[in-house]
This record gives structure tokens, C-alpha cells and sequence, in this order.
């Protein structure tokens, strides 16, 4: 989800004008304050999603002990892009970070190829370096898709917003300003409605709220429709929501945007769940908790005996090599089901000694995230961001001998080791837990905790590098994983490893619960509805990766 340059760049200046925003943050308003628009739309019991559509050919598909309707995308469905998007004659894209580049080349490409009109528009800051890359992609001035951010907005009848957060918690009421009526908001995070929760304030109750969320990097998106023109379509799954539906048509709206992304299949969640999955994914496994758990393990097998290059071989190389690649494919339980007897004993030694310690961690961050407190650090960092630039965490050992490592790579002598699996899986696992008890879909569980971790970030941080997919992804993924990392690393160094050390049994319920858990058959389902072909971080694209210096 992050490949070859999901890369997102962030603004020095954005960050900076976030900075007047922080004042507005008052802790106790989060919970205790509401604005609801009457045109929100009533929220769903997040494991009773459904929903139809006029246009496109909804399933329903079971999903463990549940049953979701889902859509399954295609570019054979491209043709009915025109009517998904009735009454729109021009979109905006504002913004060149991550998603933007992705999102605003494919619509452009699929809804050429469906024969429509209807023009994408790029909006960046007046100045902006990336007017030169949007050039690049084949948007310009003269052909009128590309101009200073405000005035695309005003123009345009969808608005997809994928400016950083902290921009949009700046900026937002110049942007619900210069939006003309009837135009529709798009967002692709529920960041701003978070920020928004946590300040009692809402969007304008005339408009149309809808999210497409492709689950992964923005370079993955792009990377994975340009494979898979030639197989009907391959891309990177999505959520979508509705916020708010005045015109009766976000719906279809939305449907259609995700179509023209490429995904492979889209799911209905909420804007709230969206980003309490989201934003507390991104700070566990995905990013965050594998930042940790490469850390401490490779400092463990070193105190074992190992040398660095093999500590990081069975560390870094097995998860990002081995372990996600059997996932991505077969599901979690067909990794532990792999291994023989005697591996399976050290992957229950470990699961058992990780499981608790990890989401100990993981509650605490979704109770953050719940709460608005995570949303606040991100703002009150963009504050700080010009007296404490954001520096680089590929200057240390570990990731030095990852570089190492990976220039001598050979694919094929990668090792599965069975400790590394345990405490990888029992993080993903207590991940997956306290989703379920938050009251997520398996749908968002599976995608925010295995299928975007396995099939877009693993694979580019085998290519690049864990230190550099930390360095170089969002502001709020790295603000997230710079906060949290440490927190696995000492975590698992202190209880999980202390208790293997000292030959605590293992909690043989606790193996039980894992090999008889219902997510399983959750993830075997997504694993059948996963892209026609596998990222490529080497292909030719035509996604430049953005390289924060």
C-alpha cells in the first residue's frame, strides 16, 4: 500500500499553519460534546454492514460467523463510471503527497477508457514543487487540470481531498468555503472528521461527505492498476463511507470512485471506524509494532550468539520475506500450520509470551486514537515541526546492516524463523482482537490488520527497508510510529522475552483461542478477493517515489 513511493511527502509550511490549530483542541469536547448534521447518515452496527447500488452488482459474502456485502471490482465495469457519476463534470485532486498522484492518474486513465468527459483536475499551493511532478503525470496549465488549490476547488463537483491532516485540520473552513453548492467532499482518511469530533464542530450540512480509503501506499495503487490492464483490473482494496448523503446520490458517488482506483473489492465502513482503524493500524502492525518487533529481535538473537547479518536475516528478512509472503496468499493460520513439530513448539513459546505484552500496547493505542488524544499529537507535533525537524532513523545499526543484507540478498535462503512468526503473529493477532471488541467489520479487521501489511508495506519494506518506509510515509504514520515503536520494542524485550527466559509454560489456551480463532476464515475469504497479480516494487510505473531528504 505504500510502494515504490507511497512515499508521502509533507509540507514544511502545512505542517507549520497546523500550528494555530492546536489552540482550538479542548480535551474534554471530544467526549462530551456532539454536532450531528441532519444529513448524516445513521450509523451501522459495523458488523451488520450492507448496502445496494442502482449501478453496480453488489455480494454478499460470509465472512467467518458474519455475512458483509462487498463489491468486487474490474475494468470491465469502467463503462459504467458515466452514470456512477452523474451531474459531475470536473474533480479535483488537491494535493501531491501519497494517494494524490495514484488517485488522479487512475480516474483520469479509467474514465478515459470509459469514454467520458469528465476532466481530473489537480489543486496544489500557489509555489508548490510539485507542480513540476503533476506536469510530469500529464496534468498542466494549458490544458486547464491543473491550477492553484483553491481555484480547482471552487470549480470542481467532487472535491477529493488528500492534503496531509494537519493541513486539513488547518485549513478546512477555507475549504468548505470555496466549495460550490452542491459540490461533493471526498476524502480517502476520516482524519478530519476526528479532528472535527474533537473540536464539537462538523462539516456543513449541504454537502455531500463521502471516503474511498485504498488500503495501502499511494504508490501500490498506482503500481498495481498499471499491472493489471492486461487481467481486468488489479489495484489495492478499499473501504467506503458515506457521511452525509443530501443529494441521494454519494452512494453510487462513492462506488464509482473506488471502481476507477482499481480495487479489487470495496467494503462499507463508517468515517469514525475508518479512522480509529486507520490511524491505529498504521501505529501497530503495519508500521509501528514491526518497527518495535525488528528492533528487539534483532538485538535478542545478537545477545543469542547470532552475528548482526543473521540477527537480521531472522528478524527483519524472515518477516518481510518469508512470513507476510505465506500470509498474503494462504492466511495466518497456514503459517503455523506449516511448520513441523518442533517449530511449531517455539512459535507457541513465543505467541504465548507475546500476545498479552503487545496488546497491552494495542489497547492503549486504539483507546488513544478513540479518544481524540491521538489526533491532538499529531496536530501539537506539526506545531513543533520548525524548531524539531523530523529527523531520519536509518543511521543506526540495525538498518545498516539491513542494507547490507539486502544488497546481498538471495530470496531463496531467506529463513522462516518460528520465534520471529510467534511474536509477528501474536501482535497481529492481538491487533485483530482489539478491533473485533471495538466493533469493527472483519472486512476492515482483515484489511487494516493482514492485507495491507502483508500485500503493500511488507513487500516494499522488503525492497527498500523498514527504517526507510518509517522515514519517508506520511506525517501521521511517522509521527504514530515514532511514538509507538519504542514502546513494542521494550514491551516484548521486558515481559515476552523475561518470560521465555525463565521457562514459563506456555499458555496453552492462549494457542488454542489462536488456532480455532474466527478471523481465520475471515482472512482466508479476503485472500480469495486479492489482486489478479502481486505488487511489483521494480516495475516500470509511472508513480515517481518521493524521497523525504
Amino acid at each position: 500500500f505504500f510502494f515504490c513511493a507511497e512515499i508521502m511527502k509533507f509540507s514544511a509550511l502545512a505542517l507549520l499553519s497546523a500550528a494555530t490549530a492546536v489552540s482550538a483542541f479542548a480535551p474534554s469536547t471530544f467526549l462530551s460534546k456532539s454536532v450531528v448534521s441532519k444529513n448524516v447518515v445513521a450509523s451501522k452496527s459495523s458488523l451488520q454492514m450492507g448496502f445496494t447500488s442502482e449501478i453496480f452488482k453488489t455480494e454478499d459474502v460470509q465472512m467467518s460467523d458474519t455475512v458483509e456485502t462487498i463489491l468486487r471490482g474490474g475494468r470491465d465495469l469502467f463503462p459504467l463510471l458515466p452514470e456512477a457519476f452523474k451531474g459531475i463534470e470536473k474533480i479535483g485532486v488537491i494535493g501531491w503527497g501519497s494517494q494524490a498522484p495514484a488517485q488522479a492518474q487512475n480516474l483520469r486513465d479509467s474514465l478515459e477508457v470509459a469514454g467520458s468527459d469528465i476532466t481530473v483536475s489537480i489543486g496544489l499551493r500557489e509555489g508548490s514543487s510539485s507542480f513540476a511532478e503533476a506536469r510530469d503525470c500529464g496534468f498542466s496549465e494549458e490544458k486547464g487540470n491543473l491550477g492553484e488549490m483553491f481555484s480547482v476547488i471552487a470549480e470542481s463537483d467532487l472535491v477529493i481531498l488528500l492534503i496531509s491532516d494537519a493541513a486539513q485540520a488547518k485549513l478546512y473552513k477555507d475549504i468548505f468555503a470555496k466549495m460550490k453548492k452542491g459540490a461533493v467532499l471526498g476524502l480517502s482518511h476520516g482524519f478530519l472528521l476526528g479532528y472535527l469530533d474533537s473540536i464539537g464542530e462538523s462539516f456543513p450540512d449541504d454537502m455531500d461527505v463521502i471516503a474511498v480509503c485504498p488500503k495501502g501506499m499511494g504508490p501500490s495503487v498506482r503500481r498495481l492498476y498499471e499491472q493489471g490492464k492486461e487481467v481486468n483490473g488489479a489495484g489495492i482494496n478499499a473501504s467506503f463511507g458515506v457521511h452525509q448523503n443530501v443529494s441521494g446520490r454519494a452512494n453510487e458517488i462513492a462506488l464509482g470512485w473506488g471502481i476507477a482506483l482499481g480495487s479489487p473489492f470495496m467494503f462499507e465502513t463508517t468515517l469514525r471506524d475508518e479512522y480509529r482503524s486507520d490511524i491505529y493500524g498504521e501505529r501497530g502492525i503495519l508500521l509501528g509494532a514491526v518497527h518495535g518487533i525488528v528492533e528487539t529481535l534483532f538485538r535478542r538473537y545478537q545477545r543469542q550468539g547470532m552475528t548482526p547479518e543473521q540477527a537480521f536475516l531472522e528478524s527483519s528478512e524472515s518477516i518481510t520475506g518469508r512470513i507476510t509472503k505465506v500470509i498474503s496468499t494462504q492466511g495466518i493460520k497456514a503459517l503455523y500450520d506449516g511448520l513441523n513439530e518442533e517449530d511449531k513448539k517455539i512459535f507457541q513459546t513465543a505467541y504465548s509470551a507475546s500476545y498479552k505484552p503487545a496488546k497491552e500496547i494495542l489497547q492503549e493505542i486504539y483507546d488513544e486514537v478513540k479518544s481524540g488524544n491521538e489526533i491532538r499529537t499529531v496536530i501539537m507535533h506539526g506545531d513543533r515541526i520548525s524548531e524539531f525537524p523530523v529527523g531520519k532513523i536509518d543511521g543506526t545499526e540495525t538498518w545498516i546492516v539491513g542494507e547490507k543484507v539486502r544488497a546481498e540478498r538471495d530470496e531463496d535462503k531467506i529463513p522462516l524463523n518460528p520465534f520471529t512468526a510467534g511474536v509477528y503473529v501474536a501482535t497481529m493477532m492481538a491487533q485483530i482482537d482489539v478491533l473485533i471488541r471495538g466493533g469493527h467489520c472483519y472486512s476492515e479487521i482483515v484489511n487494516e490488520s493482514v492485507i495491507e501489511a502483508v500485500d503493500s508495506l511488507c513487500p516494499y519494506m522488503h525492497y527498500r527497508g523498514v527504517a526507510f518506509m518509517v522515514d519517508n510515509c506520511s506525517f501521521t504514520a511517522k509521527t504514530g510510529s515514532r511514538k509507538w515503536a519504542p514502546r513494542f520494542d521494550y514491551i516484548l524485550d521486558q515481559l515476552a522475552y523475561t518470560a521465555v527466559d525463565n521457562g514459563k509454560p506456555v499458555d496453552m489456551d492462549l494457542i488454542a483461542d489462536f488456532e480455532n480463532h474466527k478471523i481465520h476464515a475471515a482472512v482466508e475469504a479476503c485472500c480469495e478477493l486479492r489482486p489478479a497479480v502481486d505488487i511489483s516494487c521494480t516495475a516500470a510505473t509511472s508513480t515517481k517515489e518521493i524521497v523525504i531528504q
